[in-house]
């Protein structure tokens, strides 16, 4: 019997992994180390800081800025992590902000400016909506993952130890706050903040069908060196994803396992809007449109000096 290759595989606790995770599915030839489970940003900088684990999920524009300085390693088309950004757009309700166009010459808050998601949402603004990020003064909260030169023409503030985007949005001393989750203030129904989009939904399924996009936040990335000496390797990891994939959908059809009252009528509306398989893996035309936008949001944001592709980034 052929000697297994020993790698490990960092990633998020998912549905669409836990057969992967738990060894139901097994990769071809490969005997693999699932790391346990962290968060998002450890993994991250785990990962493109620290060069540990063999394979990892790890967010598209930390891992495009990586490629840029140099960092060797791959993508493989998995993509563990998808979200719209209309949702994640918050305001100060005693700011006059109405629409998308009242956010130029604000003061908005991002926790990274390097998070996909708040790249999305700022390529978004910008594209969509007509707000560009030179007409933004900046305030970040935390250090990015990846250090990057600031870019001409944008005003960005760092905030001092203790400070956050959120309380400073309530209390008024930023207008407004881009983020990659639900925030405390609209959690707790504080009424000095709201979304900018109260009907997000709505923005969201109208963005998609204008652009056949299911924004992707996380790709899986494996070493440089490892996939060129065993090119079998990425082939092998997307095909054990694709299969633990199948299996967790396969399971979440049926109703009884998710505390949600109407959620058979959720997974059907998901159906009819998005398809049957919106974590679609692999060098689809949707999968590159969405890779293609996201990296030339992230060279336009200057996070990159050059502007990465699909092709420029992915294992065939």
């Amino acid at each position: 019997m052929p000697e297994l290759l020993p790698l490990t595989l960092a990633c998020a606790d998912l549905e669409i992994v836990r057969a992967l995770k738990e060894g139901v599915v097994r990769p071809e030839g490969i005997d693999l180390t699932v790391a346990p489970n962290m968060d998002s940003i450890t993994r991250h900088s785990r990962f493109l800081r620290g060069h540990e684990f063999d394979i990892a999920e790890v967010s598209v524009s930390s891992f495009v800025i990586a490629r840029d300085q140099g960092f060797p390693a791959i993508a493989i088309p998995v993509f563990l992590s998808r979200r719209f950004g209309h949702g994640f757009i918050y305001i100060n309700t005693g700011k006059g902000i109405r629409a998308p166009a009242d956010l130029v010459g604000r003061k908005i808050g991002v926790k990274q400016l390097q998070f996909t998601n708040i790249v999305l949402i700022r390529g978004i603004l910008e594209h969509e909506y007509g707000v560009p990020q030179t007409s933004i003064e900046w305030f970040c909260e935390l250090d990015e993952i990846l250090e990057f030169s600031q870019p001409p023409g944008v005003k960005i503030n760092r905030l001092k130890k203790g400070q956050s985007v959120e309380a400073m949005l309530a209390t008024g001393e930023l207008d407004a706050v881009l983020h990659p989750d639900r925030i405390e203030p609209i959690r707790k129904n504080d009424l000095r903040v709201a979304q900018l989009f109260p009907n997000f939904k709505e923005e969201e399924i109208a963005y998609f069908r204008k652009t056949g996009i299911f924004p992707i936040m996380h790709l899986l990335a494996i070493r440089q060196e490892l996939a060129e000496r065993h090119p079998w390797v990425a082939v092998n990891m997307l095909r054990a994803f694709n299969e633990a994939k199948a299996i967790g959908m396969k399971r979440m059809e049926n109703p009884r396992l998710v505390p949600l009252v109407w959620y058979r009528a959720a997974w059907q509306e998901q159906e009819e809007i998005v398809g049957a398989d919106p974590w679609e893996y692999g060098a689809t035309e949707r999968n590159v449109k969405n890779i293609d936008t996201i990296t030339g949001y992230a060279h336009e944001q200057g996070l990159t000096k050059r502007r990465f592709t699909f092709d420029d980034l992915f294992a065939r």
